[in-house]
């Protein structure tokens, strides 16, 4: 008679003992969601800003940026400021530029928009903004079928202004994909107008100072004729080697803060010299792509090499092209009299120290360029 009640309590142990291997079970999975790996975030965009000035070779090092696959890179956007709010002083236009800025950096383009110099009721397209014409984005697919983005190498501006005009939302939505947005500027000259960029959490704001020899910057400015006062007629030598004053006056008090950089400075802000960049531009590359967290690719390093080891060097303003490295360093010593060179030196003592810039002692000298006139910058 006990038999039955003995293999009902056998049932029920097991069952007892299925629940609670289960309980247990589910006390594991419970674990391993609490303190095993946490969930994959998204990766945080990565914001940058290349301040330089007229004739630096930002045209150049910009398309570092926008040859990589991963980056969306503008090119002086803040022009269309100048171009709407002129002839305000260039001083007064720095808060709206760093507005602009603020507005591209989340990848509002509408701020375009605002800017725009079309005529009223007509909406501005992606063919009309600045450099349009060879940036990588705007030439390549979805937006247009001249390129791809995926590959490296440079565009064709006559075949991307056949390009489609494309609205802003749609630019903007390609915007929205990418990690990294580089924007590369000439017009604002105080790294101090950037900081609340750089300060604000959800930017993340780095900066890379592109800076070159001011004697460089001085003789292509003459021979482009490109100066910082808009030459009418004559005079541009006088106009160039008088503007290097303003222009070495800015990158001194930049340069003077980043030897000692407040909080918000520290870690955001990188010098890079144009002589370095063409004389050594996998280094370089390597360099400055550690600083914004990009991986340099085969073809990226095969692209700076090649955009450094070409046949000459151009003054055309915004034209970038393959240079010989030697002839791009060294251009100036042959084409500034001695008396030029001098004057630029009187400018510019404090920022050629910093940066590694030596004075030339005489017009031998100058002349003799098997002797180079490059040392190692303070920063």
């Amino acid at each position: 008679q006990s038999c039955p009640q003995l293999s009902n309590m056998k049932v029920f142990r097991r069952k007892a003992l299925v629940l609670c291997l289960g309980y247990v079970l589910l006390l594991l999975s419970d674990t391993r969601a609490l303190y095993g790996p946490p969930a994959r975030l998204a990766r945080k965009r990565q914001l940058v800003y290349v301040f330089t000035t007229w004739r630096s070779g930002s045209s150049f090092f910009g398309e570092l940026f926008n040859q990589n696959p991963e980056v969306f890179f503008l090119y002086e956007p803040v022009w269309h400021v100048w171009q709407k709010l002129y002839p305000g002083d260039a001083v007064s236009l720095q808060g709206a530029a760093r507005d602009m800025l603020s507005s591209l950096y989340r990848c509002d383009l509408s701020v375009f928009q605002l800017y725009s110099t079309a005529g009223t009721g007509k909406n501005l397209t992606t063919l009309g903004i600045f450099g349009a014409p060879t940036n990588k984005v705007i030439c390549s697919s979805p937006l247009c079928p001249a390129y791809h983005k995926q590959t490296v190498g440079m565009v064709d501006e006559k075949l991307c202004k056949k390009c489609p005009p494309r609205q802003l939302s749609l630019l903007q939505e390609e915007c929205l994909r990418y990690h990294t947005l580089v924007i590369k500027g000439v017009r604002v000259f105080d790294i101090a107008v950037l900081a609340p960029l750089i300060q604000d959490p959800f930017l993340g704001l780095k900066v890379i100072h592109l800076v070159r020899d001011p004697r460089a910057v001085a003789s292509s400015r003459i021979k482009s004729r490109h100066g910082l006062i808009r030459e009418r007629g004559g005079g541009s030598d006088y106009h160039a080697l008088g503007a290097m004053e303003v222009i070495c006056g800015s990158m001194t008090k930049t340069l003077q803060m980043a030897l000692h950089p407040p909080d918000w400075l520290k870690g955001n802000y990188m010098a890079v010299r144009y002589e370095d960049l063409v004389v050594d531009p996998i280094k370089t590359l390597r360099q400055v792509y550690g600083f914004v967290n990009l991986v340099v690719s085969p073809e990226m390093e095969k692209f700076a090499l090649n955009m450094t080891s070409g046949p000459g060097y151009s003054f055309k303003p915004f034209v970038v092209s393959a240079r010989n490295a030697s002839q791009a360093v060294n251009a100036w010593r042959t084409a500034l009299s001695f008396p030029q060179i001098k004057q630029v030196e009187e400018f510019c003592q404090q920022s050629m120290s910093i940066l590694g810039y030596e004075k030339a002692s005489s017009p031998e000298e100058v002349k003799n360029l098997s002797k180079t006139l490059l040392r190692k910058p303070r920063l």
